[in-house]
């Protein structure tokens, strides 16, 4: 009998230090970690899926093609692409490229960047996936969606035509009148030619190739002269190409972007402070400095890993201050109380976060 009631008693006071402990963290946000109704810092943007690597193909020079297998994948939609957690951790992002009707399988193609090109070895290790290796992903997700229209223009460089080509093959089994220009250093570098071509139909004059080491650069102007009203421009590709798009945008054209990179700030980028209100520490950030670095300097476990502003990893909630979002990522509702730190900088001299 003693010992039943030691064994009752320890686990009376187990469960009424549950409650208190529960009561205490509902009463105090801030004690031992934030009391949010949803977590946002670091966590992962969808469930993880382990695929295998079914086939491993060169699709062009620097190019290859992985088409990636698994049992009743979610479904995605032209624009899509997959967050790929490589062999090292490092998480890259991919566009679909294949059927999205086929609930077993993701395709996606990457080009070979060197270290020499300001590569950072997600690429490598992407080219160094062999068939029956296994591979995480997550998404798919789906920022760079085919726009509703009667008419469609796309301007496709060099992998940029990964997210192009699901649309494609929709736009022309839909019936819509469309063009594409697809440019690239050179014919043998640009991957699905062959494809796109034979979408085009002979004489039906809906692609236009440019490869720079034959034609030069494209006539975007010429390109994009006469477009209709109402036409949807779709452009995925460098910077440059984005950019000179925009300047020759049609009136009555709406533009769509993807883009490989975080975009910048007209005003450049202005040095500032970061309060992290859990640490109870403040950092200074300066103009050649991302919030990320300046934060890893005090806090060398905050997790984060794209450093683009695409995976979301490095996801911090906002206490204070104004934030100036240059990411690819987060919604309207995540932006109005967090940031990714890796990309996105405050508007001002100070920003408080949760950290």
């Amino acid at each position: 009998m003693p010992r039943i009631r030691t064994v009752a008693l320890v686990a009376g006071v187990a469960l009424l230090t549950r409650r208190a402990v529960r009561r205490r963290i509902e009463a105090s946000p801030l004690w031992p970690l934030p009391a949010l109704e949803e977590p946002v810092s670091g966590r992962p943007r969808s469930r993880a899926l382990r695929l295998r690597v079914a086939r491993h193909e060169k699709v062009a020079d620097g190019v290859v093609q992985l088409r990636l297998e698994g049992p009743d994948l979610p479904p995605w939609e032209p624009g899509a692409h997959l967050d790929v957690v490589l062999p090292s951790g490092l998480v890259r992002q991919y566009s679909l490229c294949g059927d999205p009707e086929d609930s077993s399988s993701y395709t996606v193609a990457t080009r070979l960047i060197t270290a020499e090109q300001g590569g950072r070895g997600g690429s490598r290790e992407v080219h160094g996936l062999r068939e029956g290796a296994l591979v995480e992903v997550r998404g798919p997700r789906n920022r760079f969606p085919l726009a509703d229209a009667t008419s469609y223009v796309f301007v496709a460089g060099g992998i940029g035509i990964t997210p192009v080509l699901p649309m494609l093959r929709a736009v022309e089994a839909s019936g819509a009148e469309w063009r594409l220009l697809y440019g690239g250093r050179s014919r043998a570098s640009m991957p699905f030619l062959e494809e796109i071509e034979k979408l085009g139909g002979a004489g039906r004059e809906r692609v236009t190739v440019v490869a720079e080491d034959e034609d030069g650069l494209p006539d975007l102007a010429a390109f994009l002269d006469g477009t209709p009203r109402g036409t949807a421009v779709h452009v995925c590709g460098p910077e440059a190409l984005m950019d000179a798009v925009a300047a020759f945008l049609p009136d009555g054209c709406s533009l769509h972007l993807e883009r490989f990179a975080p975009r910048t700030s007209a005003d450049g980028n202005a040095p500032f402070e970061v309060e992290l209100r859990r640490s109870g520490r403040t950092v200074a950030v300066p103009a050649d400095t991302t919030v990320l670095a300046a934060v890893r300097a005090e806090l060398p476990n905050t997790a984060y890993s794209c450093e683009q502003g695409f995976c979301g990893t490095c996801q911090q909630r906002v206490v204070e201050g104004e934030i100036d979002h240059r990411d690819e990522l987060l919604t309207d509702g995540e932006r109005a109380g967090s940031m990714l730190i890796c990309v996105s900088r405050a508007r001002g001299e100070r920003i408080v976060l949760d950290m």
